[in-house]
This record gives structure tokens, sequence and C-alpha cells, in this order.
């Protein structure tokens, strides 16, 4: 299996490499080459030249502005635009763009920008505005310059012969460039008749680089191109134009009129050179593209090879395919639907199985599959073992999330039965005090605890099970949603709309004040500290809708998406995450009593969490008398009745409630005629606070007998004091902090 497998992929190896060596490097290397020279060299070539013609002419015409110069630059600059648009038409193409990588394609636009600004340096050689002719020259040699840095940037054949003479033929190029830039210079000197300072030292410059430029060539074209480079050596035309230059390097003062060298001697000589030179350079061009030839006729021959023996190299991995192919696939087929029966069947039923707490065999849910002692038996015994090690770890793992479970449910009934315990003694002390500051302070640990009760909580629900927190009588749901405010860390930033006077049974109160809570206090920790957020409730067609609100910086819709997923079906609780446990809780508590939770954007750019509660947990309208709540396991309740309390409790009446947020209107705690009356001594108490008028804010129905007896004696203060010195204290609070809002508003 081995053998045949290390064949098969050496074969089909070796035909890539080879295919890809010769096709897609020479050959489509040789393709890219033909293409730049038939659309960017050859027209380049042609314009280099009509280029240094039109700036000689140029200069001319700077010095002398006869018609003749005139004729003769305008003859000139037609043929340059028409070699101009025919090379910008060419190397702008499709197949030159494609044939350039990405340096060349910048260095094309860069030449066609620099061609572009010639406009501005024929205009001023027409209307000369200044003496500064060598501005406008410069613009031309500029864009020579950037037709070379294109022929810098062209690829050429896989050949390194072939591409260190392609780079000579470039470097004799620049040099005759060199002496077309000093004829330039020296025509329109001679046109003017005398240097400038500035134009003699660039004269002599110009003259020192193109002869050093010409050394290195005649040497370099002496062992590629022979006769080339003895040309150039010995040329006698070009000797001649070094005499001239001679006599005008040895001018005694170069600013006085020049005498010794006439424009026609110049002329005559610089472009016999010029013509000579370029003979040179095209001869050497030519014999290249001959020695060209056996390169390319080489790559097409290796295209042909590689072609017939890549065709002989698939037909025969193709054999060798399909005879090792059957029999690997028998048994591959067979091992693929074991391994999908176990992945997609077997497992899950285990994984299902000791989640509801059932006890699983490993050795009967993992039976050994059989597929021989060759090389796919031995990766079935390998699947044997990893199926069989699944299963156990399954079987592991689910006994240490119950123990977890388990500990994680015995801690936190510990805790519930302990934070009542506290929750019982604060209430007690919080009717018997009276000072102020420590009855706030006493208000303030009390709504510590409930929201310690309300971490205890999470964690038994986490754990599968139900806080045991329930009333067997309806309650109305605004006292509901007061109870979630209530054990909200920040809940005086929480505003309570007006709510529908409905029932919420009483098997439900608990939870869903605490999935309100969660809610709540999400929002609430979500958002700018200077902001509210709004709870509102009212019935709709499928039930009954509450809405929190906040005006926080929101949530992208792909977070929306996937918290509402998570909040719908909620998944397997991880223990190694903490992130988002309540909104976990939260659907989980949705889920036990079918309430519907969704997210969604704020018209404030916030987030707004709609719950929607169904209508079998509703009862409209007025409910029964209130009843003792249900005793929560492992913990002493006291005996209450089904009013909202400080601690997210519902207890007695004469209890203080904290306000939901600053803006909510509290109920009135204190009839009319007290509050007009507070001023009077006999209407106050003996800490000048106005009296309470008792359960004058409660429903008709939430209001205590008065002849009924206390549930037990409170030594000290009768409990009608210790209520009107509570209420008088929630009232005046109420009123302050509604005071306080008005005026931060106005």
């Amino acid at each position: 299996m081995r053998t045949k497998i290390t064949a098969l992929l050496l074969s089909l190896a070796a035909l890539w490499v080879f295919a890809a060596w010769v096709t897609l490097r020479e050959g489509v290397n040789l393709l890219w080459v033909q293409q730049m020279d038939q659309r960017i060299s050859q027209p380049g070539d042609v314009l280099l030249l009509d280029l240094q013609k039109e700036r000689r002419l140029s200069m001319i015409l700077a010095g002398q502005r006869d018609p003749a110069n005139v004729d003769a630059l305008r003859e000139q600059r037609a043929a340059t635009d028409k070699s101009r648009a025919e090379y910008t038409r060419l190397a702008d193409s499709t197949l030159a763009r494609l044939a350039s990588d990405d340096l060349l394609e910048r260095r094309i636009d860069a030449s066609f920008t620099a061609l572009n600004e010639l406009e501005e340096a024929r205009q001023w050689f027409d209307n000369p505005s200044s003496q500064y002719a060598d501005w406008a020259r410069a613009r031309y040699t500029d864009a020579i310059a950037a037709m070379f840095r294109v022929y810098d940037g062209m690829a050429t054949l896989d050949d390194d012969k072939f591409a260190a003479d392609t780079r000579m033929l470039v470097a004799a190029n620049r040099a005759r460039e060199l002496f077309s830039q000093e004829d330039a210079l020296v025509s329109g000197v001679l046109a003017t008749g005398r240097f400038t300072t500035v134009s003699y030292n660039e004269f002599v410059q110009i003259v020192g680089a193109q002869r050093h430029a010409y050394s290195e060539v005649v040497q370099g074209l002496s062992e590629a191109f022979p006769k080339a480079g003895e040309g150039i050596s010995s040329s006698a035309t070009r000797a001649k134009a070094n005499g001239l230059e001679d006599q005008l390097i040895g001018l005694a003062n170069p600013r006085k009129p020049i005498r010794t060298v006439t424009l026609s001697e110049w002329s005559t000589a610089s472009s016999a050179w010029l013509d000579e030179g370029y003979g040179y350079v095209r001869g050497s061009g030519d014999l290249l593209i001959e020695a060209s030839i056996p390169i390319a006729a080489g790559v097409i021959v290796r295209l042909i090879l590689a072609g017939g023996l890549g065709f002989l190299a698939v037909v025969a991995s193709a054999i060798l395919s399909v005879t090792t192919a059957r029999h690997l696939v028998q048994q591959l087929e067979r091992l693929r639907d074991s391994a999908h029966e176990l992945a997609d069947v077997r497992l899950p039923d285990v994984v299902d199985r000791l989640g509801q707490g059932e006890s699983v065999d490993v050795k009967a849910e993992a039976p050994p599959l059989e597929f021989g002692d060759d090389d796919i038996g031995k990766v079935g015994q390998a699947f044997n073992a990893v199926q069989e090690t699944a299963i156990r770890t399954a079987v592991e793992q689910a006994e240490l999330r119950r123990g977890i479970r388990d500990i994680l449910l015995s801690l936190a009934r510990r805790t519930q039965a302990l934070v009542h315990r506290q929750l019982t003694l604060l209430d007690v002390m919080e009717r018997r005090e009276i000072d102020t500051e420590e009855l706030e302070d006493l208000f303030k640990i009390d709504h510590l605890a409930t929201r310690m009760r309300r971490n205890a909580e999470n964690l038994i629900i986490l754990s599968g099970a139900t806080p045991a927190r329930g009333w067997r009588r309806p309650v109305p749901m605004v006292d509901v949603v007061r109870s979630a405010v209530s054990e909200v860390e920040d809940y005086t930033r929480v505003t309570v709309m007006p709510i529908d006077e409905v029932h919420l049974v009483g098997r439900a109160v608990a939870d869903i004040a605490h999935l309100l809570a969660e809610l709540i206090e999400n929002a609430v920790s979500f958002s700018p500290p200077y902001t509210y957020a709004q709870v509102s409730g009212h019935m709709v067609a499928s039930g009954y809708a509450i809405e929190v609100e906040d005006r926080g910086l929101g949530m992208s819709d792909e977070n929306l998406e996937l918290i509402n997923q998570r909040i719908a079906h909620p998944p397997e609780f991880n223990l190694s995450s903490s992130v988002q446990l309540g909104l976990y809780v939260v659907g989980k508590l949705a889920e036990r009593y079918g309430i519907q939770v969704m997210l969604k954007r704020s018209p404030y750019k916030g987030t707004t969490a709609v719950v929607i509660i169904p209508r079998e947990l509703i009862e409209e309208g007025e409910s029964g008398a209130p009843s003792k709540p249900l005793t929560v396991v492992g913990a002493s309740m006291p005996e209450s009745t089904d009013t909202p309390s400080r601690n997210g409790e519902l207890f007695s009446a004469p209890a203080l409630v904290p306000p939901p947020a600053p803006a909510v209107e509290a109920p009135p705690a204190v009839s009319a005629s007290s509050a007009e009356d507070a001023s009077d001594p006999s209407q106050t108490t003996p800490s000048g606070l106005p009296v309470r008028v008792p359960q004058a804010s409660l429903a008709s129905q939430l209001r205590e007998d008065p002849n009924e007896a206390p549930a037990e004696d409170d030594p000290g203060r009768s409990p009608e004091e210790i209520r009107r010195i509570v209420g008088a204290f929630q009232s005046g609070t109420l009123r302050g902090r509604a005071a306080s809002v008005e005026s931060e508003t106005e």
C-alpha cells in the first residue's frame, strides 16, 4: 500500500515539477518577452530618436528664431507626436499590461506622465518668457530618462548571456543619449553665440560623463559584439566630434562670442556621429535577435517534450490509481459508514442518556469493528480504540459534571439559607432602628444581601434545580417588577413606566422576578452612568409583554442574533466559561415557563429586551387575597404577604421599599391633609417627620385587617409608631430625590 501510494505521488510530483518548470517559466516568459519587444521596445526606440531630434531643434530655435528653424521644429514635432501616440497605444494595451509586473507598470505610467509634460516645454520654446532654456530642455531629458527606466524593468529570456548582451545594448544606447544631450546643449549655445557660466559647466560635465560611458561600452561590446566595439573605438566621426568638444572646452573666455566652432560645423559632426552610433547599436540588436532564435526554438522543443512526457505520466498515474483505488474505496466505505454510525447515532445517544442520569456500559456501546489485518484494518483497530476512549471520556465527563453541579447546588443552598436568615435579621433591625443614618446603612446592607441571594439563586439555576421561592396566590405585576428592580445594584437609574393591572400566578413570581432582574442589571451595567433604563409592561395578543430599554451603545446585528439564539435555545452549561452567565440564567428560566425573550435595537441606539409572558401565567383584574409565601428549602422564611420589599421578597406593607429610579413618582404615602399639616407638632413624629397614614398607598386586597393580631410582639415602640416613622422617612426620601431630578432637568 505504501509503495503504490508513494509511486503515485512521486509520478504526479515529477509531472507537476517538469510541466511547471518548462511551461510556466520558459514558455510564458518567451511569450511575454516577445510582446514587450513588439509593444514597448520597438515603438520606444523610434520615439527616443524623435525626442532627441526635437530637443536639438528646440534649443536651436531658442537661439535663432528664424522661419527655417520654426518650420524644421514644426515638422519634427509632428513626427514626435505620431511616434508618441503609437508608443502610448501599444504600451498601454492589454497584452503589454499582462506581460508587465507591478514595477514595470508603474514605470510605463511614469513615462506617459513625462511625455505629457512636454507640452509645457513646447509652449516655452514657442513663446519664451525668460532666458532659462535649460529648464525646457530638461523636460525632454526627463522624458527620455523615463523611457530608459522602462527598458531597465523589462523581462528578458532565461539565458544569462542573452540577458547580459541585452543590458550592454541598453548601456550603449544610454551613452548615445548622453552625447545627444551634449548635442542639444551645444547647438543652443552656438545658435546664441556664447556660453553662460552655468551652460559651460554643464557642458564640461556631460562631455566627461559620455566619454566615460563610451569607454565602458566599448569594453563590453568588444566581448559580445566585436564589430560594434571596434567600430566605436576607431570611428573617425567620433574623433572629429571629440575634437570640436576639446576646442569648446579650451575656450579662454566661454562667455565671449565663440569664433572657433560654428553651428554648421558642430551640426555636421554631431549628426554624423549620432547616426553612426545608432547604426552600431541597431546592428548589434539585429545580431541579438538572431541569437535569440535558437533559444526560442529550444523552449518550444522542451514544451513539446513536456506535453508528451506529461501525457504518458498522466496515463500511467490513471492506471495505477484505478487499480489501487478499487481496493481502498471498498474498505474505506465500510470504515466511513461505521464512523458515521458512531458519530451520528451511538455517541449522541450515549450523551443523551448520560445527561438523563442513566448508567452506560462502555463495552456494550463501543463494539470492536472488524476490517482485517492490512493497513485499512490497522486503521479500523485504531478507530476501535478511539471510539472506546470517546465513550469512556463522555461517561467520565458526565459524572464529573454531575458531581460539580451537586457541589454547586449544595453550596448555593447553604448560601441561600444564610442570606435568608441575614435578610430576616436585617428586617427586624430596620423596624427597630429610628436613627435615620443608621437606618440608611441598614438599607444598603439589606440591598447587598438581596443581590447576594440572587447570585446564590443563579448557582442553583445553573445546577439545574429551582430556587424554591414561590407564592400560593397571584401577585400584581407591578409588584413583581418593583421586586426585580430592588435586586439591581444601581436601582436608582431604573425608571418603571406605567404597568397594566394584571396579576402573575404565584408559582412563577420568584423566577420571573429573577429573570427581569438579570435583564435590568444588564441594561444598567452596559449604559453610561448618566442614563436611565426604562421598564414598561402591557398586555399583547400572546400574553403580557415587559420591555427593558437602555440607552447604551447597543450591539451589532450579529451579536443580537447570536444572543437571541442562545436565549431561545440555551446550550449545556460550560463550567470552563463565565461569559454572559446572566443571559444563560435568563434562557433557562424562560425555557422553564415557555417565556419568549428577545433582544432588539432600541430607537435610542441602545438595546431593548422584550419579555413575553404566556397568558396561562397571567390573571387580569383583581386577584384573591394575599397568602403566605412558600418555604425556601434550607432557609427560614418570615411570615409575609404578597407585597414587594426592599430585598426582593414580597412582604408586609409597612416596610420601606427603595425607589426603582429618581424619575418614578412614588405612590402617595401620606394623605393630602397630612402633607398640608406636616408643620403641626401633633401630626409629626418625635424626629420631626410627617406622620404616615398606614396602608394608604396599597391596593385594597393587600391591606391588613387592623383587628388581626400581629404575628409577633415587637418590644419597644408599637407597630403603628414604627410604620409612621419608616413611612415618613420613605416619603421624605422620595420627594427629595424627585426634586433633585427636576432641578437637574431644568
